[in-house]
This record gives C-alpha cells, sequence and structure tokens, in this order.
C-alpha cells in the first residue's frame, strides 16, 4: 500500500517557497596593527652599556650589544597580541666580524703593495658579495621567529647574484637609468623567497610602480633645489656687483650649500616613506596581506627633532631618537589576515652565514628597503 494518498478533487499546488536562512558567512578576520611598545629610558641603559662595552673591549662585544639590541627591538614588535623573537648567536657574529676585519685590512695591505694586486682583491670582493648578502638574507631571517615558528629565506646564490651583481653593473653603465627596475628586482627576489615556516611570501609590485615612485622622490628634490637656488640667490643679487660685499657672497654661497644638504637630508625620509608604502602595500603571506600607512610629513618631524635633539645632547639623544623612528615605523604597519592566524606550520630552514651578517654590517648595508 501506498504511504501517500491522493486527494480527489484537490488542485496540486507547487512547492512552496524555501524560507530557510542562508548559510552564514564567516565574518573576515579583523585588522591587526603592529605596535611596538619599545621606551627611549629603556633602551638607553642598554645602548650606553653595549656602547661602552664596545669600547673597553676593543669591539668585541659588539656582537653581543647587536644580540641584545635586536632582542629588545623584537620583544617589543608586537601583532595579533605576539611579539617577534632574535635568536641570534652572538659568538657566531663575532667570528664572522672577525673574518671580515682581517679580509679588509688584507684589502688595504694589497693596495699598498700593489695597485694590482689591490685592484684583483677588489674584485675578489665584488664577486663575493651577493654571496655574503645571500647568506645573510638567511641568517636574518632564520634567527627570527613569531608564535614559536622561524621566519627562512629559500633564495638560491644564482639568484643573488644576478641582482646583486650583474643588474647593479647593467645600472652603471646605463647612466643609473635602470636604478628603479634594478630595485624592484632586488625587493621581488628579498619577498618572494622569504618563508614563514611553510607558508611563503609573495611580491607583486611592478617596475612601472617603482619608476613612478622614484620620478616623485625625484620631482620634489628637484622642484627645492630649484626653490632653494632662485630664493636665496635672488637675495643676494643686489650684492653681485659691488665687490665691497665679498663676504657677502661668501655667506650666500655657503648659506645655499647648508640648505641644499638640509633638503637633502629632509629627501631621506620621504624617501623611506615612499619605499616603505610601496614595497608592503604589495606584500602577501600567503593569502594575508600587509598595509603601510606612512606619511611624509610626520616622518620629516620625526627626522628633524631626532636630529636636533642628538646634537643638542652631543649624541645622547640618540637611543630615544632610534625608538622614535622605529615606532612610527612599525605603528604604521597593518597586517589584514585572509582567515586564522593559528593555520602556519613549521618548516626547516637554512641557517644562513654569520660571515655575511658580518660584511653587511661593517659595509653598513640597508637590506630592509
Amino acid at each position: 500500500m501506498s504511504d501517500t494518498f491522493d486527494q480527489p478533487g484537490q488542485p496540486d499546488f507547487p512547492a512552496g517557497p524555501n524560507f530557510s536562512a542562508p548559510p552564514v558567512q564567516p565574518a573576515p578576520a579583523p585588522v591587526e596593527v603592529f605596535s611596538f611598545s619599545g621606551r627611549g629610558s629603556e633602551y638607553f641603559r642598554i645602548w650606553i652599556v653595549n656602547l661602552l662595552l664596545s669600547v673597553v673591549t676593543l669591539g668585541i662585544y659588539s656582537a653581543w650589544a647587536k644580540v641584545r639590541r635586536l632582542r629588545y627591538f623584537y620583544d617589543n614588535t608586537t601583532v595579533a597580541g605576539t611579539s617577534f623573537e632574535y635568536h641570534g648567536n652572538p659568538m657566531a657574529i663575532l667570528k664572522g666580524r672577525i673574518i671580515t676585519v682581517v679580509l679588509l685590512f688584507g684589502y688595504q695591505f694589497a693596495f699598498k703593495l700593489n695597485a694590482l694586486i689591490g685592484l684583483l682583491v677588489l674584485i675578489a670582493f665584488m664577486v663575493a658579495m651577493p654571496w655574503l648578502i645571500w647568506r645573510s638574507l638567511q641568517f636574518k631571517l632564520y634567527n627570527t621567529s613569531y608564535r614559536g615558528i622561524r621566519f627562512g629565506f629559500r633564495g638560491n646564490a644564482a639568484g643573488a647574484y644576478k641582482v646583486y651583481l650583474w643588474l647593479p653593473l647593467l645600472t652603471f653603465f646605463t647612466l643609473y637609468l635602470l636604478t628603479p627596475f634594478t630595485h624592484q628586482r632586488i625587493k621581488r627576489f628579498q619577498h618572494t623567497e622569504s618563508r614563514f615556516g611553510a607558508s611563503h611570501f609573495s611580491f607583486d609590485g611592478s617596475v612601472g610602480a617603482f619608476y613612478k615612485t622614484y620620478l616623485i622622490g625625484f620631482g620634489i628634490y628637484l622642484a627645492g633645489f630649484i626653490a632653494i637656488l632662485l630664493t636665496i640667490g635672488a637675495s643676494a643679487y643686489p650684492f653681485m656687483g659691488d665687490q665691497s660685499f665679498g663676504a657677502g657672497h661668501v655667506f650666500s654661497f655657503v648659506l645655499v650649500i647648508l640648505a641644499l644638504y638640509a633638503w637633502t637630508f629632509l629627501m631621506y625620509p620621504l624617501f623611506l616613506t615612499l619605499m616603505q608604502n610601496l614595497i608592503w602595500n604589495h606584500t602577501k603571506l600567503g593569502e594575508h596581506g600587509f598595509r603601510s600607512e606612512m606619511r611624509w610629513g610626520r616622518m620629516m618631524f620625526i627626522a628633524f627633532t631626532n636630529i636636533i635633539g642628538i646634537v643638542c645632547t652631543l649624541g645622547l639623544y640618540t637611543p630615544f631618537a632610534q625608538i622614535r623612528a622605529l615606532r612610527y615605523r612599525v605603528e604604521s604597519m597593518s597586517l589584514h589576515p585572509a582567515g586564522s592566524l593559528d593555520d602556519f606550520i613549521a618548516d626547516n630552514e637554512p641557517s644562513g652565514s654569520a660571515m655575511g651578517e658580518g660584511m653587511t654590517d661593517l659595509l653598513d648595508f640597508d637590506l630592509s628597503l
């Protein structure tokens, strides 16, 4: 027997509309703003001890000083409620610096011994530099961790030689017209080959965006350069025909030089602002994006007041200045998660070379820009 009965004389009605609720979409993950909790008074104590011990030990303590400094900076940099950690071994850094110092002294001695030998040593340094930078990148990232997971760098030596040797040489022979192109290739190499555990970073900043940024910076600098020459030159023009105002001519010339120097100094915050925003706004970790919102006016104010403080205190304001600048750079950054931040897994990464780290330290290479 059928379980259903047709009622005679009853019309067939179509099924009614489905009033069931649509599936609930997960709420987007909140934006996580980077924060920096370091204080100038705390860092001053670390800075002054590091300085004194480095002087007393003829630079030997500088490796331990670097580790203390970076641990303080990393421990006070937080995103999503967790801070970063630095695991660098000061003894390994010291060994790398000793080897680097010996090589640099050998380079100086070779030039004094014979110009040809010195030139050959210089070429050898140029050939070795990309390898050292590559190993330094591995060392920096391997010794950085977040939530117990280490960063890493998987780029190979061939890629390092391409962006750190061949492209700079090509840029030199094109009168530096390829500088933005080379810069873009360097950042693409650094970011796309970086890892956080098993997750990789990506970078989609275009060559055109780098050329645009360089042109904006150069245009602003050139406009200020011309304005300074016209303003100060116009004020000195009435005296140019009078030989009795020779001192005035000298004063005007010195004033122009000082004004141009100050304007050039103030352009660094502009370049730093434009570059940080460009680079991090085009960088992702997996599907998670980053956002940088630095402002030139604020960065210029920090740089200007920092230099005044350092000059007026004979250098003692330096740690406070570093904290102010770093806080603004860090807190201008935010992480835009595409999902949970708990899904990252660890992976094995090459540890890198402290010798490369020592070379980039002594030659003052800034690999962050």
